[in-house]
């Protein structure tokens, strides 16, 4: 295992200089040339894929299904070795993650999905955390060179330019930057406005091929994200506001709790279903925005059918490349930023894990900490920055720890959160001690954990003292955390080795 992994890891380009006009291969997708794309079936497109080949993968609801299921096929029946597959999450199969291709594909993700996050907690595949905003960077200075570009666009207009449609991304970078294009044109695909822009002349291989979209229905809330929904709407949500929201129920809880808002703009990451709910009830105007007044800006679209035809042809959303979208000095710029993002558990002094359970990768750093901070450091100075969640999961566990799961990757610090909201209530967090921080937090906690956070094994006996909501001795909890950790089966195991 680790092995590979050194040898993926060496494999991705060292680092050059950020200069566009120095790189060794770029082009410029707006731009027409003088050439047209082969039109082929999809079995002949693939063979330009070979062993030790570096192949992106576009992600989202465009992943290029048909493109991806020839690639896997053509590796396997060719017994191609080494074929490394660099992506954001990717939407419907991928069989290229089965165990059994494990010596022909390794894939390399900058966010986890669910279809390749067994892979990678089995050493089969690998992970890059980053800031999404930072992805872009990794092809402009040729850390990562792609070999083949695997893309989905629509069917190309009278003057032959396709759109990138549902996702952009990190897409337009690897575009950019790729030895060969090859796209999977659909006429399904929405035609959208921004940076989704390829002329045709680019691809060299184009392979007809039309179906539906991948499509990710949420959900209906239930009565806990509802509580959530509406303590947000009614409390931390101002006339104007400009709002990043992911999918999900909690985004979508609070989306319906915001019926009766004015003028609220949209700059975020992605968008789902329940934007257009908003906008056709007139919630969502942009007029109050300084930047891309009058416009919905996101990266990616991923919902329903409902979605992607409100995306088509529609001037209202520019879909612009991620490394702009997610840049914290740009989501600083907009009006009353409130940026809403939730975890998988947070400790009691606001550190928050929202890429891993325990040792095990559960997604990726994603967003969250772009949109987090470009809120807080809002140049209007009414940014708000907020984690929520619901108290307990679905087995009744609290997502609010004394400290977080052992091996739990901390993806936003305890400094980064302003403003925390469960069913329970808001705790304000920004400028409050550790102890001000963790009375906060009890309160907002579920009711039948609250009692277990202040007496946890991790508190010294008499270090604690409930009725006045201090913390304990620091250095009790490490000794614990160092004790706990000790006892681990795999690190008595290495030190058996030793």
């Amino acid at each position: 295992m680790f092995r590979s992994l050194d040898s993926t890891i060496n494999k991705l380009r060292p680092a050059k200089p950020f200069n566009l006009c120095g790189l060794r291969y770029i082009r410029e997708p707006f731009q027409p040339l003088k050439r047209c794309p082969r039109w082929v079936c999809v079995e002949d497109a693939i063979k330009i894929i070979n062993s030790e080949h570096l192949v992106f993968i576009q992600g989202g609801a465009a992943t290029p299904l048909e493109l991806v299921r020839a690639m896997t096929e053509h590796g396997v029946c060719n017994n191609l070795r080494g074929v490394r597959l660099i992506h954001m999450g990717l939407e419907g199969d991928a069989p290229f993650a089965n165990p059994e291709f494990e010596k022909h594909f390794r894939s390399i993700s900058f966010y986890i999905g669910a279809n390749v996050r067994d892979a990678v907690n089995e050493g089969r595949a690998d992970c890059i955390p980053l800031f999404l905003h930072e992805a872009p960077k990794l092809f402009y200075e040729q850390r990562i060179v792609p070999d083949v570009a695997l893309i989905h666009v629509s069917a190309p207009d009278a003057r032959g330019f396709c759109s990138l449609g549902v996702s952009v991304d990190c897409t337009r970078a690897a575009i950019c930057t790729a030895k060969v294009i090859v796209a999977q044109v659909n006429e399904h695909m929405p035609r959208s406005f921004g940076d989704t822009v390829i002329h045709s002349s680019h691809i060299d291989w184009a392979v007809k091929y039309d179906c539906p979209l991948p499509c990710v229905a949420s959900t209906p809330p239930n009565d806990i994200e509802l509580e959530i929904g509406k303590l947000i709407a009614q409390r931390l949500v101002e006339d104007g506001a400009t709002l990043q929201l992911g999918i999900g129920n909690i985004p979508d809880a609070v989306l319906c709790a915001l019926a009766n808002h004015k003028d609220l703009g949209v700059h975020s990451e992605m968008i789902g279903d329940t934007i257009v709910d908003l906008v056709e009830r007139g919630c969502v105007t942009n007029k109050l925005k300084l930047k891309h007044r009058g416009r919905i800006v996101c990266s990616l679209g991923i919902g329903t059918k409902r979605l992607y035809d409100f995306l088509h042809n529609n001037p209202f959303v520019e879909m612009l490349a991620i490394n702009y979208v997610n840049d914290p000095r740009v989501i600083s710029m907009q009006p009353r930023m409130t940026a809403i993002n939730s975890c998988i558990e947070m400790d009691i002094t606001g550190q928050v894990c929202s890429d891993s359970l325990g040792c095990k990768m559960y997604s990726g750093f994603g967003g969250q900490l772009d949109f987090l901070r470009g809120a807080a450091t809002g140049q209007d100075g009414r940014g708000k920055a907020i984690i929520a969640f619901p108290s307990i999961t679905s087995k009744g566990e609290s997502k609010i720890q004394a400290v977080l799961k052992l091996g739990a990757g901390v993806v936003t610090t305890r400094a980064h959160v302003h403003y925390v909201v469960t069913e329970h209530g808001i705790a304000q967090l920004f400028g409050k001690t550790l102890r001000q921080r963790a009375n906060a937090l009890i309160q907002i906690a579920h009711p039948d954990h609250r009692e277990y956070n202040f007496h946890s094994k991790y508190h010294a006996r008499d270090d604690v003292i409930p009725g006045k909501m201090m913390l304990c001795c620091p250095f009790a909890v490490c000794s614990a955390i160092v004790e706990d950790f000790l006892s681990q089966p795999i690190v008595l195991c290495i030190f058996a080795l030793l």
